[in-house]
């Protein structure tokens, strides 16, 4: 008697997706190349070509991997001397590589063009579909130039953090053709009020060299070559340079504590720090630490409101393609009325999204050179980076309910989406702290007061239920005082006005449509209730290309 089990089958597997297919993210995002164009930086369409075929690509999938293996702490060696290093995936690395090899966090500075700014700000959009964690280090180490360079001393660290080259050596950057800056502000006594910060900085013989004691709860990408670090000097809270290797090869004289372990943002690391002495150099005046690294503020928003619009980006294109290929009921998903209607207005959401960051980001590439774009990206980072990150993560969640229980599994990308769309409401300050700087520059800052209401009154004229918003605005003129507690309300109703705004004058054939479903009348309190007569096939052709 054959004892050998027979093969069998329980069930044939039908009605599934194929795997989200290997594509070019800038070839198939209309609204990004549309927003690209308009803002200025249309120069740069043929290194955006290849970069979205890269991130549609090999970065996709390298993703996957570098979530996956988690970067680990490494305090001592194995003869037991204390390194305080840690160890990514290759996956890590490579991404890593080809960002700073495409200009993700340099092309600002090596090409300081008009538009250079805007197709930066592209390439980020595109890098953070792939892989968000590795953007944290990018947009810092892009953030920092600006402020490395005011000091002529160190006028190499700006140059190789620019610099189109990654080395993820443990060496003195004397020996790097490139470099990564990370940030430590924040304590665990204050958070986001950095003037609570203890941290002492005691100056030392040479001029502008200070010795660190103290701690940060959160130190930004712990692998980095130096840190852009707030402490108490003498005169006041400063800014500094702290290298994690001091000139002659040394370590520098701090201990990582602990990896913090995070809801998300899997494939960064970030740590607990302790200073011990630490050599730094001040940046700036004694007691500007805040003012020094202002500059950095605008570009660091920038970059959460990019980071906000690219996940929403990429889950409507994971729900899309689920809903193309997936029956249920007799149809396709897509051909289901209430489904075309949710996935309709996720990407109306994305498409102001993806416009508002873009055109903050023609602002900041021209505000080195026009006041007024100067003075409108400072409001309007602020509005942004509030407004798009907290829309984020209920968006990635609408988009796995889209897949149904295959949008909860790790399989999928949704989960990974989701676990990182709260993040940039956090980082950089959260929406009360945004919400409170709008009001500010509302009440002190008359330009920047002036420049946002110009910029929403020249999209009157075109759609009767905008220019009835834009009417019933409250009061925003110099001396007039909105409550703090309102200031939510204030600077969301800015925001979705400024979204509106942006798609008048872009001329996008969905601005109706999403003026229609946000400012006609009360938001509604889910995705998926526009107005029946609202063309969903063509929303979604516009959005994402059919495969």
């Amino acid at each position: 008697m054959n004892t050998d089990a027979a093969p069998f089958e329980t069930h044939v597997v039908f009605n599934q997706p194929p795997p989200f297919p290997e594509c070019n993210l800038w070839r198939d995002d209309r609204v990004l190349r549309e927003a690209v164009a308009r803002e200025g930086g249309e120069a740069f369409a043929t290194l955006l070509d290849g970069y979205g075929a890269l991130a549609g690509g090999e970065l996709y999938r390298l993703g996957f991997d570098a979530n996956r293996y988690r970067p680990l702490l490494r305090t001592h060696d194995a003869q037991g001397l204390r390194v305080d290093t840690v160890d990514f995936h290759p996956a890590w690395h490579r991404l890593m590589e080809q960002a700073k090899a495409h200009g993700v966090a340099g092309l600002s500075w090596r090409q300081p063009q008009a538009g250079a700014h805007v197709a930066r700000a592209a390439l980020s959009f595109l890098h953070h579909q792939a892989e968000a964690g590795s953007s944290c280090p990018l947009t810092m180490t892009h953030a920092a130039v600006p402020v490395l360079r005011r000091e002529p001393a160190l006028a190499e660290w700006a140059a190789k953090a620019a610099a189109p080259h990654y080395d993820p050596r443990d060496v003195p950057i004397a020996g790097k053709a490139g470099i990564t800056v990370g940030m430590g502000m924040t304590e665990k006594q204050g958070g986001s009020d950095v003037r609570s910060n203890r941290t002492c900085a005691t100056p030392l013989a040479g001029e502008g060299e200070y010795a660190l004691v103290g701690h940060k709860w959160f130190l930004s990408a712990p692998m980095s070559d130096a840190w852009l670090v707030l402490a108490q000097a003498p005169g006041g809270l400063s800014c500094f340079l702290m290298p994690r290797r001091l000139p002659d090869g040394a370590r520098n004289a701090f201990r990582l504590m602990r990896l913090k372990d995070k809801l998300g943002d899997w494939a960064n690391a970030s740590s607990e720090v302790e200073f011990c002495g630490a050599w730094a150099r001040r940046i700036g005046a004694e007691g500007r630490g805040v003012a020094t690294i202002i500059e950095m503020v605008m570009l660091t928003r920038l970059d959460c409101m990019l980071g906000a619009a690219a996940e929403m980006r990429m889950a409507l294109a994971q729900a899309l393609h689920h809903a193309r290929h997936r029956r249920a009921f007799g149809r396709r998903l897509v051909e289901q009325p209430l489904m075309a209607n949710v996935l309709a207005d996720l990407a109306l959401e994305s498409e102001a999204s993806t416009a508002l960051a873009m055109r903050v980001a023609r602002a900041v590439d021209a505000a080195a050179r026009d006041p007024a774009e100067a003075a409108f990206a400072r409001v309007a980072t602020a509005l942004g980076k509030f407004w798009l990150c907290r829309r984020a993560a209920g968006f990635v969640n609408e988009a796995q309910e889209c897949l149904g229980g295959a949008g909860y599994v790790e399989e999928s990308m949704l989960p990974r989406l989701y676990r990182q769309a709260p993040l940039n409401s956090i980082w950089e300050g959260s929406g009360n702290v945004q919400c409170l700087d709008v009001l500010r520059a509302l009440a002190r800052e008359p330009q920047s007061r002036q420049v946002l209401l110009h910029e929403l009154e020249q999209a009157r004229g075109h759609d009767a239920a905008y220019d009835a918003a834009f009417d019933a605005l409250p009061p925003t003129g110099e001396g007039e005082v909105v409550a703090e507690a309102m200031a939510r309300r204030m600077a969301a109703s800015l925001a979705i006005l400024l979204q509106a705004a942006t798609l008048l004058r872009a001329g996008s054939p969905v601005a109706a449509a999403f003026i229609a479903a946000r400012l006609a009348a009360p938001m509604p309190p889910a995705y998926g209730m526009l107005d029946a007569s609202v063309a969903f096939s063509d929303i979604l052709e516009r959005a994402v290309p059919s495969r």
